[in-house]
């Protein structure tokens, strides 16, 4: 398996776009590929980019900003693995439950993983590989937890396996090194092919909140 990491995409939310945006605010999302080595499948690490000493403690969706992530086939779930981060012990027996699809805040394996979760049904993207999808539901963890912790001044939130493209709209909430939290709305995902003739629209709908 070619286990190289490279960015594919990152969709910036800096001041040009944002005028009201902060120093040590949220700096964008940006997604790393790695090539499974199987059945045309390639794994896509999603990471919200924050400023050093920030952090990320909740990707959720509500009323008005529903939270979906889709893929335009499926996407890969290992038998051994959950919609949370996989058991690290298991991988020497199991080496595919490595590249299992799940959501994260941090965390590449269950190895002191904190994270909880809200009111999400998991059962499609568990069952069938289909969509995550929330008007009312988060997956988090709290501020005294390490994982919610930037680590090169980004903070991973899912790892997703497919043979097809990733698109959704996401919300995040986060702190500043100060402890001043901040949240943002309908952040896109944009299909990573798709970046280079999206442009300036994929960054319209970003609102964000205090």
């Amino acid at each position: 398996m070619n286990k190289q990491t490279r960015t594919i995409a990152t969709l910036s939310v800096g001041t040009l776009l944002i005028s009201t945006i902060a120093a040590g605010d949220l700096q964008g999302v940006s997604i790393d590929s790695l090539d499974t080595g199987f059945g045309g499948f390639t794994t896509y690490r999603v990471y919200v980019d924050v400023d050093s000493g920030n952090q990320v403690d909740a990707i959720f969706g509500d009323t008005d900003n529903p939270l979906t992530i889709r893929s335009s086939t499926t996407f890969y779930q290992n038998q051994f693995g959950l919609y949370s981060p996989p058991a690290e012990a298991l991988f020497g027996f199991f080496p595919s439950l490595e590249f299992d699809s799940f959501v994260s805040i941090g965390l590449l394996t269950d190895t002191n993983d904190a994270m909880l979760d809200i009111g999400i049904d998991w059962t499609d993207f568990e069952s069938n590989g289909g969509d995550i999808y929330t008007n009312n539901g988060t997956w988090f963890a709290t501020p005294d937890d390490a994982q919610v912790m930037e680590v090169g001044g980004r903070v991973l939130i899912g790892q997703f396996t497919t043979d097809g493209n990733i698109t959704g709209e996401i919300n995040i909430s986060g702190k500043n090194a100060d402890l001043t939290s901040w949240q943002y709305t309908n952040v896109a995902l944009p299909a990573p092919g798709a970046l280079a003739i999206l442009g300036l629209a994929g960054y319209l709908g970003v609102r964000r909140r205090r």
